[in-house]
């Protein structure tokens, strides 16, 4: 008798669902982004860097690298990840020409203002006047990132980490605690001796690469772990205490202007008796180190507390995270609108009702264009699959 095979059917673990907390967080970086971009506004007094020592900048950085560490990692558990790096390496590549788009966008605006609006005040502001300084500089400048225009110095950042982010996550998923130590002395090196990228024709940049991968080796890390149901630090009560106090000191410090005063004076006579003055000051640039506290216990709550994952999820934050999804586009469109109200603004100055108004119609572009995008993909595949599609039976069209 023939022998019989017998299939048994194989349990597959299934994908788990997408945690809502990283889109609508980031969603939320992207809206405080953009009304931190147009200065002299009221409401940039209600954005997240009035109430603490960081802001939505460093908190981008860090979910940026948590979604590589999810996006990426799996690739980089082989022996040769040439896959896993030729698809950062695409993103970076696309980063790169989403700024040159954000830039040459900027620098037509600011030429359109000044040719039909009367309005050339943007022509010399954020180091645009540099093209008509040293128009070789300039065009050397830009395209190999050595010049950044105002405003334009986040995705050029994020370019540089991504290219590095194949050896970081070959040795993040092997070693990550080693990887992260040797994160934090390349940051400490960086923020005390002021290490950046040099710009060209003069300068520095404005974010120092070596200072701020730590926030995103952090997030690689971070997500790595994610990806396997871990957390990089537990959650434990006395952590959530000591986290909750810093917020509470930075809230007052931030606020309160003898607190605030007393605490700087204090700061300073730590520096004056030797503390570097990495630790005691709180420079953007080189990620100073009140900075990345107040952004780690900032994140260390929103990942513990059940409520944050709870609110995260409901149907309120939904557009959030719809903004959070389309990241890339929603942050160039935005860039891209924050020169035009900028260009506006230099002759109407502080205006509550027409700021309210340039701003809202700028975030209901930013949200529509985030729903074309998440949207219309979807439709346009099903209408292409319906062409394809073999012709009906006559019959079953006769039915």
């Amino acid at each position: 008798m023939p022998e019989q095979t017998v299939s048994i059917p194989v349990a597959r673990q299934l994908p788990k669902p997408r945690d809502p907390r990283l889109d609508v967080l980031r969603g939320l970086a992207l809206v405080m982004i953009f009304i931190n971009h147009v200065p002299g506004n009221f409401w940039e007094d209600w954005t997240s860097r009035n109430f603490g020592f960081s802001d939505a900048a460093e908190g981008f950085v860090l979910m940026a690298g948590i979604s590589a560490g999810l996006a990426y990692s799996a690739g980089f558990r082989v022996r040769w990840p040439w896959q896993g790096v030729a698809k950062i390496w695409r993103r970076a590549w696309t980063l790169y020409l989403v700024h040159l788009l954000i830039t040459f966008s900027a620098l037509a605006i600011a030429a359109a203002l000044a040719r039909f609006a009367d309005m050339p005040a943007m022509l010399w502001k954020h180091g645009m006047g540099l093209l008509f300084r040293d128009p070789l500089g300039f065009l050397v400048g830009v395209p190999t990132l050595g010049f950044q225009i105002g405003y334009a110095n986040i995705l050029p950042l994020y370019f540089v980490l991504l290219m590095a982010a194949p050896l970081v996550l070959w040795a993040a998923v092997r070693r990550p605690l080693w990887t992260l130590g040797a994160s934090a002395l390349l940051w400490m090196a960086a923020a005390h001796f002021r290490l950046t990228l040099p710009n060209y024709p003069t300068g520095g940049w404005q974010f120092s690469p070596p200072a701020w991968q730590l926030l995103f080796v952090l997030g690689l890390v971070t997500g790595i772990m994610a990806k396997q149901g871990r957390r990089l630090v537990p959650a434990r009560r006395w952590i959530m205490g000591v986290a909750v106090a810093f917020l509470v000191l930075s809230l007052a410090w931030m606020n309160l202007p003898g607190f605030g005063k007393t605490g700087n004076h204090l700061l300073w006579m730590a520096n004056q008796q030797g503390v570097p003055g990495f630790m005691t000051s709180f420079s953007k640039p080189y990620l100073n180190l009140p900075r990345l506290l107040h952004l780690l216990a900032l994140f260390y709550v929103l990942a513990s507390w059940g409520a944050v994952r709870r609110a995260c999820a409901s149907r309120l934050a939904a557009p959030f995270a719809l903004l959070g999804r389309q990241a890339l586009p929603v942050f160039a469109l935005g860039s891209i609108t924050i020169y035009l109200i900028q260009g506006i603004k230099t002759e109407t100055g502080e205006n509550f009702a027409l700021d309210t108004m340039m701003l809202g119609t700028g975030l209901a572009l930013q949200f529509a264009f985030a729903a074309a995008r998440q949207y219309w993909p979807a439709d346009r595949d099903a209408a292409a699959r319906a062409a394809a599609a073999p012709p009906a039976p006559k019959k079953a069209l006769a039915a």
